[in-house]
C-alpha cells in the first residue's frame, strides 16, 4: 500500500503543474523573446550533433536555477519544499524546454527529452530503486554502540564494499545500522558528512561496478580491473579522512559523555539481542542479481543480438529519430525490477520496520533528479561541443576540471565527456579505447575526479542526497546544502590539493 500509495502521489505531481508555475513561465518567454534566447542557427540546419555549438551560455540560467532551489528553499520555504517539489523541478524544466522547443521545434526538443529521460534518467533511477528497495530489507541487528572505534570500522567496511556492490549499495546497505549506532548521540550530523564522502562516494573508485563514471568507461574499452590503478589514492584518501574523523568525532563523544548521555543508553536488555546478527540476509541474493545485471548489460553488446560488431551501435526497440531503446538496458531494467519485487514479497514486513523503511527517500531523489537531468541537457551539450577547445591536456587539469563539473552536474556523462576530450587529442600511447588513446595518467585523474569530487555537494553523486533523506527520516539534522559544501570545502578540497602535488 506504501509503495502505491506514493506511485499515485508522484503521479499525481507529474501531472499537475499549478497556474502560478505557467504564468511564469509565459511572462519569462514575453520578456526575454524566446528568439533571441537560443540562437535560431542563422540557416543552418540545427541536429542534435551540433546544438552545442548554437546554444548561448546563459542556457544554463535553469539549471542554476534548480540548483539555487535545492539549495535555498528546503532552508527558507521547508513546508512549501517538501510539498511542491516536483512542481519546483517541473518549473525549471520548462523554462529550458519551451523557449528550446520554439525556437530549434518541436522534433528536435523530442530527440533531447527522449535521450536523456529514456536513456539516462530511466536506467538511473531504476538502479537506484532497485538497490535502495532490496537494501532496506537486511537488517543488522544487535547492540552495535556508536562510539568513535565503532564508527570507523563501520565507515571502513561501507567503503571496501562499495567498490564490489556499488556505492548506492554500499550506501543503502550501512547507513541505517550507522543511524541506529549512534542514535544516543545528540551531535551526530558529522558521521553522516564522513559517511557520504567515503561510503557513497570515494570507496566507489576500484571497479566499474562501483560507480556509473567508471561503468560508461568499461562500456568504452577500458578493462574491468583496469581501475585497481586508483587503489593508492584510495587509500591514501581514506587514511586521511579517517585520521581526520576520528579526531572530530572524538570530540563530540567527549561532549556527549560531559552532557550526561552515554552510549550504554542503546544497549538493549534482551541478552539474545544483543549477539550481532543480520535479518533478511536472503536479500544479498537480489544485491548480486542486480549487480550481475549492471555487469551483464556491459557485456551483452559482445554479442550480435545486441549491437553491431562492427559499427558497436546498439540494438533495440526504436522510439523516436533514430533513437533506440536497448536491448542491453531493457534486459538490466527487468532484472532489477524482478529482484526490487521478489524482495518487497519476500522480506517480513517487520524487517523493513526495523529498518523504518519507506519510499519516501527515493521518491524525493526521482522528483529532484528529473529536474536536474533535463535542465542540465545545455550545460552538458556546451561542454560537449566545446571542452576540445578549453586548452586542457595536463593531468592535474582533467582531475579538476572534470571533478569541478562532477560536484554540480551528474558525474557520469562529465567523466565521459572528459574521456571523449583526452582520446581526441591525438596520443599515438597509452590505453587503447572506443574514443581514441588516454595516455592513463589521464585516464587516472579523470576517473579520480568524477568519482572523488562528486562528495562535494549533495547532488554531486545520486547516493549523496538518498544518505542525506535516509539520515533526515531518522530525526538527523543533517547540514543545508551551503552547510554540507561548508564541511566539502574545510575537509574535502585540501586533500584534494594534495592529491594534486602527490599523484597529478
Amino acid at each position: 500500500m506504501h509503495s502505491l500509495h506514493y506511485a499515485s502521489y508522484m503521479m499525481e505531481e507529474f501531472v499537475f503543474i499549478n497556474k502560478l508555475t505557467v504564468s511564469t513561465v509565459v511572462v519569462f518567454l514575453t520578456i526575454c523573446n524566446s528568439a533571441t534566447v537560443f540562437a535560431s542557427g542563422n540557416g543552418v540546419v540545427v541536429t542534435h550533433s551540433n546544438i552545442g555549438e548554437y546554444l548561448p551560455v546563459w542556457s544554463i540560467i535553469p539549471f542554476v536555477g534548480m540548483l539555487l532551489s535545492i539549495a535555498i528553499l528546503p532552508l527558507v520555504k521547508p513546508h512549501f519544499w517538501e510539498k511542491n517539489l516536483l512542481k519546483v523541478a517541473c518549473f525549471w524544466s520548462l523554462l529550458f524546454l519551451i523557449p528550446f522547443g520554439i525556437t530549434f521545434g518541436g522534433q528536435l526538443l523530442t530527440y533531447q527529452l527522449l535521450e536523456t529521460v529514456l536513456l539516462d534518467y530511466v536506467p538511473f533511477i531504476v538502479l537506484l530503486l532497485g538497490l535502495f528497495t532490496v537494501t532496506g530489507g537486511i537488517v543488522i541487528k544487535g547492540s552495535i554502540v556508536g562510539t568513535t572505534k565503532t564508527n570507523v570500522v563501520l565507515l571502513l567496511i561501507g567503503t571496501a564494499i562499495a567498490s564490489w556492490v556499488g556505492t548506492t549499495g554500499a550506501a543503502m546497505l550501512m547507513i541505517r545500522p550507522v543511524i541506529r549506532a549512534n542514535a544516543w548521540r545528540e551531535k551526530k550530523a558529522h558521521v553522516v558528512v564522513f559517511f557520504i564522502f567515503m561510503v557513497a562516494n570515494l570507496g566507489g573508485c576500484l571497479t566499474p561496478i562501483g560507480d556509473p563514471p567508471l561503468f560508461l568507461g568499461f562500456l568504452r574499452g577500458v578493462p574491468f580491473f583496469w581501475t585497481m590503478k586508483l587503489l593508492p589514492l584510495l587509500l591514501f584518501n581514506a587514511a586521511i579522512l579517517l585520521v581526520v574523523f576520528t579526531v572530530i568525532d572524538r570530540y563530540y563523544y567527549k561532549k556527549e559523555i560531559a552532557a550526561g548521555r552515554s552510549p550504554k543508553d542503546m544497549v538493549v536488555s534482551d541478552s539474545e539481542d544483543k549477539k550481532i546478527r543480520i535479518e533478511g540476509a536472503h536479500n544479498f541474493i537480489f544485491v548480486l542479481a542486480i549487480v550481475g545485471a549492471v555487469i551483464l548489460s556491459g557485456t551483452l553488446p559482445n554479442f550480435a543480438t545486441f549491437a553491431d560488431q562492427v559499427t558497436g551501435q546498439l540494438h533495440g526497440i526504436p522510439i523516436f529519430g533514430g533513437i533506440v531503446f536497448p536491448y542491453n538496458s531493457i534486459v538490466q531494467i527487468a532484472i532489477i525490477l524482478i529482484a526490487a519485487y521478489l524482495s518487497m514479497k519476500t522480506t517480513r514486513k517487520s524487517t523493513r520496520k526495523l529498518n523504518e523503511f519507506t519510499f519516501a527517500p527515493i521518491a524525493e531523489v526521482a522528483k529532484i533528479f528529473i529536474g536536474i537531468f533535463i535542465t542540465m541537457i545545455p550545460a552538458l551539450t556546451l561542454l560537449r561541443a566545446n571542452g576540445a577547445s578549453l586548452g586542457i591536456s595536463e593531468p592535474w587539469q582533467f582531475f579538476w576540471t572534470s571533478g569541478a563539473l562532477s560536484s554540480f552536474l551528474d558525474n557520469a556523462p562529465t567523466y565521459l565527456v572528459f574521456m571523449t576530450m583526452a582520446g581526441s587529442l591525438g596520443f599515438t600511447e597509452g590505453l587503447a579505447t572506443t574514443v581514441g588513446v588516454i595516455p592513463e595518467s589521464l585516464l587516472v585523474a579523470i576517473s579520480a575526479g568524477a568519482v572523488f569530487m562528486g562528495a562535494n555537494t549533495y547532488i554531486g553523486n545520486a547516493p549523496n542526497f538518498m544518505v542525506k533523506s535516509i539520515a533526515e527520516e531518522n530525526k538527523v539534522k543533517m547540514p543545508s546544502f551551503f552547510g554540507y559544501m561548508g564541511w566539502s570545502l574545510c575537509i574535502l578540497i585540501p586533500i584534494l590539493v594534495l592529491n594534486t602535488f602527490i599523484f597529478f
